[in-house]
């Protein structure tokens, strides 16, 4: 179960990631049983850099990252969407594609969903806000009809600060690495 981040953070301008950064985040998923982590394959192809030239932006730096290394992952059942057709429904650009052209309360074209809250909203990169090929996170709901787009809450600076907070800190208030309750 996730939790909506409830005031507005404090949001600095984005930065440019450096690998440890990336290396630390996936580190830490590592600490966790293969019985709560699912991570999927490498991407060794083109896919993301297609899917790029589809929607017309460029992905933020650390989800690439992420996403390449492992296509898809998912903590205590908290998805990240990979992309593949494998994974049907839950396909990066499948659900892109549905939330931008298949809902009646469709997301601007530079949101791009990347993990679901069970209730149908979703925890967006920002790539209207993509500076030094890193974007912020925000949390779209999809029964909210926003006046501004500016009304759309910020969660995370980053990806990166999102896994951090949202997928491993959140977990480990209430569980170990093993998954058994705290």
């Amino acid at each position: 179960m996730q939790k909506k981040n409830i005031g507005k953070p404090n949001i600095q301008k984005n930065k440019i990631m450096d690998i440890n950064s990336y290396e630390r985040v996936i580190s830490e998923l590592y600490k966790f049983s293969e019985n709560i982590l699912e991570i999927g394959k490498r991407i060794e192809d083109d896919r993301l850099e297609l899917f790029e030239k589809s929607i017309k932006f460029n992905l933020s730096s650390d989800y690439k990252y992420l996403i390449k290394k492992h296509n898809r992952f998912s903590l205590y059942g908290t998805l990240i969407y990979g992309i593949d057709e494998d994974l049907r429904g839950s396909s990066l650009d499948k659900v892109y594609n549905f939330e931008h052209y298949e809902v009646s309360n469709k997301m601007p074209s530079f949101f791009v969903p990347f993990s679901p809250d069970g209730r149908g909203n979703h925890y967006c990169l920002d790539l209207s806000r993509l500076v030094n090929e890193v974007s912020p996170i925000v949390f779209w709901q999809w029964n909210c009809v926003y006046e501004n787009i500016e009304d759309v809450e910020t969660c995370n600076n980053n990806f990166l600060d999102w896994v951090q907070e949202s997928v491993i800190d959140w977990l480990l208030e209430d569980y170990n690495y093993d998954g058994s309750e705290k």
